[in-house]
């Protein structure tokens, strides 16, 4: 393995030294493949162009990050920010030097890559339903096979480039983000030949929310009880980040853990909720163009509020609650005020005038 692990790593210090001007397209590509921009931009533009797509989004987002979650504690993956300092496998040479940046410095086992698997499963999720819309459409069948042929094509270009910037940040191994990718599009896959997922009622999205967390905190504390800490990264993080501010408990398993289940709770929420029951009633270009821009701009204000990271228990319950108001702000509260807005404009222009002369 440490053979394995110092290929990753020359490959890392080559995409340093010869593709340095590319930072920030790196940095941009690890910031659009996080689950954040699926949830806070990808979700609320999908809900109101096609509902069964926004859907299939969350539960594949969800249950992927869940899967890597519980796959990252079983496989103990190194990453190369800290295994570059502690392995033996240099022996008196001095190591490679790596750099690290801001969103280097992730708490958590590196393998699968959460990155490379979140982005492979939303952009699979994503294309086939562009395709889907297309066939419905009847798009003539050169035009479709020249879509089908572009659409993957982009989507493979950007997982190619989100697993090199996880390479490049020194944040993974190159074949934990190949893993990543290969098991997210598994993922997307499995999960979009469930139907019903689009019709699950109040009970399921609580029950499947209890489930995950239930398993996830259960199996933390079964290996806990026999001696394997799964925070073991959380000290390798700490000691070989090389600014301490860069180590953030936003990247720790249980954070993600809760994101992700907040996240599913707020869906279900928000879809049995009174206010989008009266909302969906109206569903005019006008309105779904209103829903979206308004859930945008006003989920990215709400995403500026930070939870404070003194208290680690505060931390998950804000984060697990901020999460939940994302679905519930794109899918009930924005359309509920925006089709009464329209509405409201509606009665009042078709109001008699009185002409007094």
């Amino acid at each position: 393995m440490d053979l394995l692990h110092s290929w990753g790593v020359e490959l890392a210090v080559h995409l340093q030294a010869s593709y340095g001007r590319y930072q920030g397209l790196f940095g941009l590509a690890s910031a659009v493949a996080d689950l954040h921009t699926a949830f806070f931009c990808f979700f609320p533009i999908w809900f109101h162009l096609r509902r069964d797509a926004a859907l299939r989004l969350v539960w594949v987002a969800v249950l992927g990050d869940w899967l890597n979650l519980v796959l990252k504690w079983v496989l103990f993956g190194e990453r190369p920010y800290w295994w570059v300092h502690e392995t033996r496998f240099y022996g008196a040479e001095p190591p490679p030097s790596l750099q690290q940046f801001f969103i280097t410095c992730e708490t958590g086992p590196g393998s699968p890559s959460g990155h490379a698997m979140g982005a492979a499963g939303v952009w699979y999720v994503m294309v086939t339903a562009l395709l889907a819309i297309a066939t419905e459409k009847q798009c003539p069948p050169l035009l479709y096979r020249l879509l089908q042929v572009g659409l993957w094509v982009l989507m493979g270009l950007v997982v190619v480039v989100v697993c090199m910037s996880r390479v490049y940040m020194a944040a993974h191994f190159p074949h934990q983000v190949v893993a990543g990718a290969i098991t997210g599009v598994l993922v997307a896959e499995a999960v979009s030949k469930e139907k019903w997922i689009y019709s699950a009622g109040m009970k399921k999205y609580f029950y499947t929310t209890l489930f995950l967390t239930s398993f996830a905190v259960g199996f933390y504390l079964l290996l806990r009880s026999v001696g394997v800490d799964l925070l073991w990264t959380m000290e390798k993080a700490q000691k070989w980040c090389v600014r301490p501010e860069w180590v953030n408990l936003d990247s720790t398993p249980f954070a993600s853990l809760l994101r992700n289940m907040g996240t599913l709770m707020g869906l279900g929420l928000a879809l049995h909720s009174p206010l989008y029951a009266e909302a969906k009633r109206s569903g005019g270009r006008t309105s779904k163009v209103g829903c979206v821009v308004g859930s945008l701009v006003l989920l990215h204000l709400f995403d500026s509020f930070k939870p404070p990271t003194h208290t680690a228990a505060l931390f998950y319950l804000l984060s697990f609650c901020k999460s939940a108001t994302v679905p519930l702000v794109a899918v009930s509260i924005v359309p509920y005020f925006v089709n009464g807005a329209l509405s409201l404009q509606s009665k009042k222009g078709a109001w008699p005038r009185d002409y007094t002369h």
